[in-house]
């Protein structure tokens, strides 16, 4: 689905991004809209309903693609049958590689990612572009009026987003929004630590924010979700080893440094126990030499991420 199809085209996009040679975008005002959708076919043709009578009164050229991500129901027929490109990956490779795929083709340096589940308002995404050539990354944190979040799925949720705002620096109201409009340049600058699974926003979200990038929040609403939901309990766990990669990649002394005064205080602790009460023991060594050893490692890591570090975004 497209309203632009005579666009002119150059360039080549970066190979860490799937590894594709495809057309760079060639309007910077167009706007291209990438789902990622696997066994989605109580929803999608709803979303794309939705999604265009929203896109085509918003005035600028737009496409949108969607990725069959090994399917086994009638959502690519239903997405073709509403006029969307699709693109099919032969087996299920993950939300973040069907986004990768997706981007990948698009024409437009403004890519707009949303669900194919019908859970994010379109209507929402011409308030989020309105403010995407300021940002690097627009995204429609789930703070609106009306959002129906799964009761079992917000103290983990909690969680992580404080946990990922200390890290970061700021506050983040939405770590993992599926909602959002994102250059396609930043894309291709974090190619290399994008994953495949659903920790994708999680991943492109801290990378832009813990390296100076700029990022808008936007407050949306979110609604239940047609069809059975693709999250489990345990991605919880992954969603955390991932925010502390992530964080360890670009700045370790967020974590490195509260480790160290951890074992630090434990050493200091014991010694004034040990000093009043009980006999002097290798804790209090341990729990000295331990800090340092930690702390160092947090100076070594921070001076090769520094070293690490291209250029900024813009």
């Amino acid at each position: 689905m497209t309203t632009d199809p005579s666009a002119d085209s150059s360039g080549h996009l970066a190979p860490a991004l799937e590894g594709r040679t495809v057309p760079a975008p060639a309007h910077r005002e167009g706007v291209t809209v990438v789902i990622p959708a696997y066994n989605e076919e109580a929803g999608i043709a709803p979303t794309l309903a939705e999604l265009r009578s929203v896109m085509q009164g918003h005035g600028r050229p737009w496409e949108v693609i969607v990725v069959d991500d090994g399917s086994t129901d009638a959502t690519a027929e239903l997405a073709r049958s509403e006029g969307a490109e699709v693109v099919r990956l032969p087996q299920n490779r993950g939300y973040g590689a069907a986004l990768k795929a997706g981007i990948a083709r698009a024409r437009f340096e403004f890519v707009v990612i949303t669900d194919a589940d019908g859970t994010y308002p379109a209507a929402a995404i011409p308030a989020l572009l309105e403010h995407a050539a300021d940002f690097d990354m627009v995204v429609g944190a789930r703070t609106g009026a009306s959002v129906h979040v799964p009761a079992a799925r917000r103290p983990a949720k909690w969680f992580l987003g404080r946990l990922a705002s200390y890290l970061a620096g700021q506050d983040i109201p939405d770590l993992n929004s599926g909602l959002r409009v994102v250059r396609r340049s930043v894309v291709e600058r974090y190619a290399h630590l994008l994953p495949s699974g659903f920790s994708f926003t999680t991943t492109i979200t801290l990378a832009v924010l813990v390296n100076d990038g700029l990022v808008r929040w936007h407050p949306i609403d979110y609604r239940p979700r047609l069809g059975a939901s693709k999250i489990r309990p345990l991605h919880a766990f992954d969603f955390l080893m991932l925010i502390l990669r992530t964080v360890v990649f670009f700045n370790p002394l967020k974590v490195f440094l509260p480790a160290g005064a951890v074992l630090f205080l434990i050493g200091f602790a014991k010694f004034v126990w040990d000093l009043f009460v009980g006999n002097f023991s290798e804790t209090v060594v341990m729990g000295f030499l331990g800090a340092v050893v930690v702390w160092c490692v947090g100076l070594l890591s921070d001076q090769i991420a520094r070293t690490g570090l291209g250029p900024r975004l813009r």
